[in-house]
């Protein structure tokens, strides 16, 4: 019985490590993107990336009191919020001088585009390759 017992915790022990190393192989993968908003625009004007999980960095650098991020797939209305990828909006609105992340973002190759609808900003392209 004591046998079994040692095995049953090894396994789970193994099982445990697995799952964690798993996690942080996962969170290793998630590539940052820098964004910066000034008066009416980003600074970036456009970005091509490759597929993958990305979180979204927005800085509002006297840009309007508070900015964010919409990200659509090109061609569908950006004043629709049921098309926007929510996942890409920032944690929180992000006022003058902070910077604020998105959740991770899985991006598969085509065209989105990004802008603020706070500070009014162009859509700008995004391409994943």
């Amino acid at each position: 019985m004591k046998k079994i017992i040692s095995i049953l915790v090894i396994a789970l022990a193994f099982s445990l490590q697995t799952n964690a190393q798993d996690k942080m192989m996962k969170k290793d993968n998630v590539k940052t993107v820098s964004l910066e908003q000034t008066k009416g625009e980003f600074t970036q004007k456009s970005l091509t990336l490759s597929e993958g999980t990305y979180i979204f960095e927005v800085s509002n650098n006297n840009a309007a009191p508070e900015v964010g991020l919409v990200l659509i797939e090109d061609g569908k209305d950006g004043s629709d919020a049921n098309n926007h990828i929510k996942e890409a909006y920032v944690s929180q609105m992000v006022k003058h001088g902070k910077t604020e992340s998105s959740k991770s973002v899985t991006l598969k190759k085509g065209t989105y585009k990004y802008f603020c609808p706070f500070n009014e900003t162009p859509q700008y392209t995004l391409v994943v390759e």
